[in-house]
């Protein structure tokens, strides 16, 4: 998911790192330190458009260099949060570093989400929302204006996520990236059509802005 229209620096507000305040936190989560640079896969990609299977082993080198990896393409991409399918690994994470409606900083990934079903019903809140697999426009998408993600980390260890704001929506967005939905799937046939004609014209720009952010970071950028 990409960063809002207007984001605001990331230190600026107080920071939550799987759900936890923390004091102090740098400007990028560490874990991208580790990580290298991934193709992010593109709306039409079978692995975007089904449901990701759950992760069963934790503590190991490949799920930790699984989220590594995912903090720093979605860094290199300006993002707020992506799914393990976006870059064409069939498992149920994602990541995420993005303000909620407070201003608070959210830092974190999480396994086998499953978003809570509200005992009553949430107000939704009509915004702009776009998606790194859907490289470039955006469109004004009703979502729950709090979301709660129960899963657990890359250990094993429970955890329960909540987030208001346009972390709502980031924690709604990524979690149907999971069950194999985009976005444009929840737009009606005429706009879904419209999003990918931009999608298409803007790719080549939206790619080479990718690339400059790679070398602005000294990382080796993905090939395309």
């Amino acid at each position: 998911m990409p960063t809002p229209a207007q984001p605001g620096s990331p230190t600026d507000h107080p920071v939550r790192v799987l759900g936890r305040p923390v004091d102090t936190y740098p400007a990028t989560a560490p874990e991208a330190d580790r990580g290298r640079v991934r193709r992010i896969t593109e709306a039409g990609e079978p692995v975007l458009h089904r449901p990701c299977r759950p992760v069963t082993a934790f503590g190991t080198a490949e799920l930790s260099g699984l989220v590594d990896d995912m903090f720093l393409t979605m860094y290199v991409a300006r993002g707020v949060g992506l799914a393990a399918n976006q870059i064409d690994v069939d498992l149920r994470v994602f990541v995420y570093d993005c303000p909620d409606g407070d201003g608070t900083r959210h830092v974190g990934h999480i396994v086998n989400p499953v978003l809570d079903e509200p005992a009553e019903p949430r107000r939704l809140v009509d915004a702009s929302e776009g998606c790194l697999s859907v490289p470039g426009p955006r469109r004004e998408l009703g979502r729950a204006d709090r979301a709660v993600v129960r899963g657990q980390d890359k250990d094993g260890n429970p955890l329960v996520i909540e987030g208001t704001g346009y972390f709502a929506r980031c924690l709604q967005h990524e979690t149907d990236h999971l069950d194999g939905m985009l976005y444009i799937d929840r737009l009606p046939a005429r706009d879904r059509r419209a999003v990918l004609t931009e999608a298409a014209e803007q790719r080549h720009d939206v790619l080479a802005r990718r690339v400059a952010r790679a070398e602005e970071l000294g990382v080796r950028p993905a090939a395309q």
